[in-house]
């Protein structure tokens, strides 16, 4: 049995180190303790055989894989493309918008001799939405605390820098309201998702 929990163990480090996560990262895809996550990889406890098929499920291999002693297939490569792509993917997403407010800028100074210099600026809040959606689908929470807040200082500084000239309103009480926000933002941030189990060994 010993000899099998280093099997495992050691399946288990290599799997995880290959995805770049950490025992907390993996603890909260199984609603398990980092502790527990430690244990299974120390080889001082054996997850039970449905978190087990879970583990093979989330690694994307076989249970076969996670209790040989064969070294499972690198993967790595593959990671490491799959991760690019997605950061191009992003990338271009987030172009895009600055492309169209460029093209729109030149078109207004070309054709209205207007200068719209503000949507240079609008183009902030708009790629924060786009790169809030994207990690939300493939990226990681702690992410989302950065890209909110750039998110809505990004809009109140748009609207002050859109209205301050035209306005005979003192707007700049506009930044207070960013106070309580970016509060709220740091408290939700900070929020921890409570573990359903229990160690598998106690």
């Amino acid at each position: 049995m010993k000899e099998l929990n280093s099997i495992i163990a050691k399946n288990l480090i290599d799997l995880r180190k290959r995805r770049q996560w950490t025992q907390a990262e993996l603890a909260e895809k199984l609603n398990y303790s980092d502790k527990a996550v430690s244990k299974w990889e120390k080889g001082d406890a054996l997850p039970d055989i449905q978190t087990l098929y879970n583990l093979a499920a989330i690694y994307e291999v076989t249970l076969n894989d996670l209790t040989s002693v064969t070294k499972i297939k690198d993967n790595k490569h593959i990671d490491r493309i799959d991760r690019n792509n997605k950061i191009i993917i992003t990338s271009l997403s987030v172009l895009t918008v600055w492309i169209v407010a460029t093209i729109v800028f030149v078109y207004a100074q070309i054709t209205e001799s207007m200068n719209l210099w503000t949507l240079f600026v609008w183009a902030i809040p708009s790629s924060s939405i786009i790169l809030l959606i994207f990690n939300g689908i493939w990226g990681k929470r702690k992410y989302a605390f950065i890209i909110i807040s750039v998110l809505f200082w990004g809009i109140i500084v748009s609207i002050y820098l859109q209205t301050f000239k035209s306005s005979s309103k003192n707007i700049w009480p506009l930044f207070i309201l960013g106070a309580p926000l970016q509060i709220a933002t740091i408290l939700w941030s900070q929020l921890k998702r409570p573990h359903r189990k229990e160690d598998n060994d106690k």
